[in-house]
């Protein structure tokens, strides 16, 4: 069973790679953007209809304000860009927004930005999956039914990809990335080019009237106000995913700092130039979308079961001639294809942070552990396992998805931004040349408008989006926040309680070893047990046995007799059958009678070749073990004994030991020559 389950982890994932090869996963400029950037570029695919979709609650009246939003959208971005480009330059260890917080403001400021990333990162995931799925849906409808297990599907297929590494995640996406940003741009050039020469596209929900929603009619004064922030929030959903270049820094070819900052410029630039294109376009083709289909007059099909095309599917077909041309099915097969590889982006950034944050013992040690293809395998999958469940309990909905989102990326700008004008503030007490004070100076110009920006944004995202569900993220946030600094406390905890204060005190050597050998019956196992028990030296040993039964009781106390075996076996009565508390209890005693003595209990155990050969023995030596080993005083060992059947386990090639990769042991080991044991061995009997 073992080797099948390699055998398929070695096809899924590839072949485990030395910890000497870090250096070959760095990734180049070419790569680096598809894998940290697909989240902001993909996003323009359905940022524009978002703003849309909030304009139209109030009807056709007021989509003349989408111009607006998507400049106000557009100049947020180029700030938030400008902004992190001096993040990837003072911090470029690859902590970003979470390091520059907790240094300049704080560890748990700091913590406030982990735990809103990391849920924003699973917002990513869902998001993008399930836009993409949207894409897909809207090319075929008759998918639809299957919308939830394509969406899991996706993540599933993501995770694999991912834990073959970096640089091999990389080669996979960069292609779909690419060719979604050239379909986009032809499409943006095409478009522009008909309304020029007079032939404007016109998208077919042109020709359909929109109804006011319930409440959302003559909007005027603040509840005007309100929708046209609620939408702004809405078109921010284009800025996701910014700051993982500066999460990613140590990825970069050196370099690394540069090479960061000249991926982001472009980013921003790509993603600026598809978003403006997508929504211009939108105005020219008169694209009108609402969440409630049933709002739209003249809409063909059922309101209630038929979904409209996404905004860039709609564009597609008016801008290349049909929904049957070669360009509407190029951009939505590229379009579906990038927002689900968009979620790479979270894939990367996930574990990265959460590598940090383990590694300053805010999260689990096994979150810091690189696997066989030296990425961060744990928090690969535990973003998967976690993202899975969100798109399945929301059925895979952008509509009810997006408004969890976003709110924990721009806590994240803010309090980084806000952290960068301290870290400004303190270089330019420092700083005594006037050329390298104007730098200073410039960046905190920039930083701090960031932070007002994005703290601005921040307000209206919480004002606008907190009812609708954004307080789910909120909650799940502050979950996360309390969760972090319990496991801070408990490891802070546990490092006091084992540091060593006084070495002598811990090398003062026990008053006696006291051995005690668990028995069931005589058979080799136990004598192996007795055997190493005595080569152990101890002061005194003893062999015990529990009897729930007085004649077998009887029987194995004339098997030792007549075997003459010299060790006295003691037999502790057990007239309710239990064997577990009245060895714990008499092993108890013996501690409570000599606290300064050490008590030694062996265990044998049977080692088995197959994994069905574990359900066909007594387990009760585990539920011993897992008791005694509460008991101070107290030391287990288990002593192995191999039946026949782990001796004839098929022969593996030689390869490494389990471990060796990360532990950069050169040497193969031989497993013809040594069978390898079942991960839990099974144990012997002991009643």
């Amino acid at each position: 069973m073992a080797r099948i389950v390699d055998g398929i982890k070695r096809v899924v994932i590839g072949r485990a790679l030395p910890s000497e090869g870090l250096q070959e996963t760095l990734l180049p400029k070419r790569l680096a953007l598809p894998i940290f950037a697909s989240d902001p570029l993909s996003s323009v695919a359905y940022a524009t209809q978002e703003i849309l979709l909030v304009l139209t609650l109030g009807g056709l009246a007021f989509l003349h304000l989408t111009t607006w939003v998507a400049i106000a959208v557009v100049g947020l971005m180029a700030v938030v860009v400008l902004s992190y480009r001096q993040v990837v330059h003072a911090y470029p260890s690859g902590g970003g927004s979470y390091e520059v917080v907790a240094t300049n403001l704080g560890p748990s400021a700091g913590l406030v930005v982990a735990a809103s990333l990391l849920v924003d990162y699973v917002m990513t995931v869902a998001v993008s999956v399930a836009s993409g799925v949207d894409n897909i849906i809207s090319a075929v409808p008759s998918l639809n039914d299957y919308r939830t297990a394509m969406a899991v599907g996706f993540v599933a297929l993501l995770a694999a990809v991912n834990l073959r590494g970096v640089r091999e995640s990389g080669r996979a996406f960069a292609a779909p990335t690419y060719l979604f940003v050239a379909g986009v741009l032809i499409m943006c050039a095409t478009g522009l080019f008909r309304w020029l020469v007079g032939d404007a596209p016109v998208a077919e929900s042109a020709a359909y009237g929109v109804t006011a929603a319930p409440g959302n009619s003559n909007l005027t004064g603040l509840a005007l106000l309100m929708l046209g922030l609620r939408a702004f929030s809405s078109g921010c959903t284009a800025l996701t995913g910014v700051e993982a270049i500066s999460n990613g820094v140590p990825a970069f070819r050196k370099p690394k700092s540069r090479n960061a900052a000249s991926t982001m410029t472009a980013m921003g630039l790509i993603a600026v130039v598809m978003f403006s294109g997508i929504t211009a376009l939108a105005m020219i083709a008169k694209v009108h979308i609402t969440e409630d289909t049933c709002r739209l007059t003249g809409f063909a099909g059922d309101c209630a079961t038929t979904p409209q095309r996404t905004v860039i599917a709609q564009l597609a077909a008016a801008i290349f001639g049909g929904d049957h041309s070669f360009g509407f099915f190029f951009i939505q097969a590229a379009t579906a294809l990038v927002l689900v590889l968009a979620a790479n982006t979270a894939f990367n950034g996930f574990p990265l942070l959460s590598s940090i944050l383990a590694q300053h013992r805010y999260l689990p040690r096994q979150l810091h552990t690189r696997g066989d293809r030296l990425a961060f395998s744990n928090g690969i999958v535990a973003l998967a396992v976690v993202a899975g469940g969100l798109l399945w309990v929301f059925d895979a909905s952008v509509t009810n998805l997006i408004h969890l989102y976003i709110l924990g990326v721009f806590t994240s700008f803010t309090l980084s931004q806000t952290g960068m004008v301290r870290h400004w503030n303190r270089a330019l007490r420092d700083a005594t040349d006037p050329a390298q004070r104007r730098r200073h100076q410039t960046a905190r110009l920039i930083n701090g408008l960031g932070a007002f920006v994005t703290g601005l944004v921040l307000v209206i995202v919480l004002l606008t989006k907190f009812m609708q569900g954004a307080y789910l993220a909120v909650i799940a946030a502050v979950a996360l926040w309390l969760m972090m600094r319990g496991i801070r406390r408990h490891y802070d905890r546990t490092a006091a309680e084992l540091a060593v204060t006084d070495p002598t005190d811990e090398t003062v050597l026990p008053a006696r070893v006291h051995a005690v050998v668990l028995v069931s019956k005589v058979h080799k196992p136990t004598l192996r047990a007795l055997a190493y028990a005595r080569a152990c030296r101890p002061d005194t040993l003893e062999a015990l046995t529990v009897s729930v039964d007085r004649d077998e009781a009887k029987v194995l106390q004339d098997q030792w007799d007549a075997f003459g075996i010299e060790v006295p076996l003691k037999t502790l009565a057990s007239p309710y059958r239990e064997v577990t508390r009245p060895v714990v209890e008499y092993v108890r005693s013996l501690n409570r009678t000599s606290p300064r003595d050490v008590i030694s209990v062996f265990i044998p155990e049977y080692v088995v070749g197959h994994w069905w050969e574990n359900l066909l023995h007594n387990q009760s030596a585990l539920w011993l073990k897992s008791r005694l080993l509460f008991t101070p005083g107290v030391m287990v060992i288990s002593v192995p004994w191999q039946l026949s059947s782990s001796e004839h386990r098929p022969q593996r090639p030689t390869r490494r030991a389990p471990g060796s990769v990360r532990r950069g042991e050169p040497a193969l080991t031989p497993w013809a020559n040594h069978p390898e044991p079942t991960a839990e061995p099974d144990r012997a009997d002991t009643h």
